[in-house]
């Protein structure tokens, strides 16, 4: 067992499944810190993530053995499981069916995009955002070559609508934007012309903008004052509204160079410090040093999948490792925008960090991917022989 784990370690890369398990591990510690200063000494949130860590280092790694082609020649398997999951909650409510209940809203701001299943939440965006990067790599794969033609474009402008649609119609906007930027991103990655990009880009903005102002009531009137609390947190008709995000930053900014230190019964409270605002807990648990060692952990991250993108034999393992960068990059971006009051509360966790089974779960497969087209691509260049 120990030879065989070894070779395996020598075939893949072993860097990035390591920097991967870091993230976890840091994850799980100040999971615990979280669970002992603000939970009332709970260990929940942190064994949750331990149990899912663990089981999504094991996904990754089967995953990786296989060949990421099949996966993604296999688009109408997963896409038919992720989206017939998905759809139900597009319509239904916190629907009671047995000890399931459909259209949850977990978070209490009508985002009716989970299931609960006994104890437990599940939310299907996250399986369906890997089958997304799959069948749309599939896609582009397909007409390599042809994606600035009018038709192929059109044809790939709604492969990329109609699921930020429907996750819009759930209520959970943030993971919207999440798959719309995968989108843009691996449009790029497609051969999407830089004019054309700028042109599209500009006429969604100016229609965003003109949809906003014609139908001011897509907005919810939530997310329109958390808007403003970005743009004016001092206004104290926005103190309700503004409270999560001010004591993140106050948080962040009392930290110092080396932090309160973990598990401290004073630190200061953050609401959701163990989900969307982890980065804040841990900027003040750890100080500058502890944020700076965050952000190096997942910019490596980011660099190793860029690295693996570009190493790809083919054009379908570029997309595939494109559309992963985008994901996690973007989350990226946006939670910790929402940690320094830069960008408003969309619900968008940080990757590895955050509590939550599903969506580590989700990470740890994309991962696999990743690491299943660096083995192609280091066996086609003769540094790997295939794994017994």
């Amino acid at each position: 067992m120990l030879t065989l784990a070894r070779r395996y370690l020598r075939r893949i890369d072993a860097v990035y499944l390591a920097l991967c398990l870091l993230c976890s591990a840091f994850s799980v510690v100040g999971l615990f810190s979280v669970g002992y200063s603000q939970l009332g000494g709970s260990a929940n949130k942190a064994s949750v993530q331990f149990i899912a860590s663990l089981l999504g280092a094991m996904l990754a790694v089967i995953v990786s053995t296989v060949d990421y082609r099949a996966l993604a020649r296999a688009w109408p398997l997963h896409a038919v499981v992720a989206w017939g999951l998905v759809l139900p909650t597009l319509f239904l409510r916190n629907l009671q069916a047995g000890f399931v209940v459909i259209g949850y809203d977990a978070g209490g701001t009508s985002n009716y995009s989970w299931y609960r299943i006994g104890g437990m939440t599940f939310q299907p965006a996250e399986l369906a955002k890997l089958s997304f990067i799959l069948t749309l790599a599939w896609h582009l794969d397909r007409v390599r070559g042809r994606v600035n033609r009018p038709l192929h474009l059109l044809a790939l402008g709604a492969h990329i609508l109609l699921p930020v649609l429907a996750i819009h119609i759930q209520g959970d906007d943030g993971t919207a934007l999440v798959f719309a930027g995968i989108g843009v991103v691996m449009l790029f990655a497609g051969g999407l012309s830089i004019p054309l990009a700028l042109a599209g880009l500009g006429a969604a903005a100016a229609g965003g903008a003109a949809v906003l102002l014609t139908h001011p009531g897509l907005l919810k009137g939530y997310q329109f004052r958390r808007i403003l609390a970005v743009l004016t947190p001092e206004d104290p008709a926005l103190a309700d509204i503004a409270y999560q995000q001010n004591k993140a930053a106050m948080a962040i900014g009392t930290g110092g160079l080396t932090g309160q230190g973990l598990f401290q019964q004073e630190s200061i409270f953050i609401p959701n410090a163990w989900n969307d605002f982890i980065f804040s807990y841990l900027a003040n648990a750890l100080g500058f040093v502890g944020a700076l060692a965050v952000l190096g952990l997942l910019g490596a991250l980011l660099l190793r999948t860029l690295r693996t993108a570009a190493a790809s034999v083919d054009l379908l393992g570029r997309l595939i490792a494109t559309g992963v960068f985008g994901a996690l990059f973007l989350q990226c971006v946006i939670n910790i925008g929402m940690n320094l009051q830069v960008l408003p509360v969309i619900g968008v966790t940080l990757p590895f960090f955050s509590a939550g089974g599903s969506s580590v779960l989700m990470v740890y497969l994309s991962v696999g991917l990743v690491l299943s087209i660096g083995l192609t691509s280091r066996r086609s260049a003769g540094l790997a022989a295939p794994i017994d």
